[in-house]
């Protein structure tokens, strides 16, 4: 069965970036299951695993535009230190924020005396990325996936 819009696919990868350092990868843990062609991935490994098959590995090669996007300068933000209480702060903490479109993953980028700058882009924002993958498995997806738009049951979404 071959990889197309409405199945559920299993990968096993390994992502690392430009300087070849492994950012994530699902060896040792457990695989990545997404229904494919419902933007549960990003969209330059989702058009590259299009068509194929179980068995098959490849590598791809991922730019920002197809990745997390450019980093935006507008998303950094300085803030009063004393928004953060009694808080020990250091730069690579990240925390999630209440944004218009929901949670928000910042980042603390500098922290000086009075104030802090936070970072709201994506951490891979602008990174060029490289997937190792392979493929274990390709199923028809089931009707309430579908529905839900993304995988349920072992290694999927779980509804609690």
């Amino acid at each position: 069965m071959q990889i197309e819009s409405r199945k559920v696919v299993t990968l096993e990868y390994t992502l690392t970036d430009e300087g070849g350092d492994v950012l994530d990868t699902s060896k040792g843990g457990e695989p990545l299951v997404y229904l494919h062609g419902s933007g549960n991935i990003i969209p330059g490994l989702e058009s590259a695993l299009a068509g194929k098959g179980e068995g098959e590995s490849l590598k791809v090669t991922v730019s920002p535009e197809d990745a997390y996007g450019d980093r935006d300068e507008d998303l950094m933000q300085t803030v009063p230190k004393s928004h953060f209480g009694d808080e020990e702060l250091e730069v690579g903490m990240q925390f999630q924020a209440r944004g218009p479109e929901g949670p928000v993953l910042l980042t603390i980028v500098r922290v000086l005396a009075d104030t802090v700058t936070l970072d709201a882009n994506h951490p891979l924002a602008g990174k060029t990325l490289s997937f190792d993958v392979t493929v274990l498995s390709v199923r028809d997806a089931t009707l309430e996936e579908l529905t839900h738009g993304h995988v349920h049951g072992p290694g999927g979404h779980h509804h609690h």
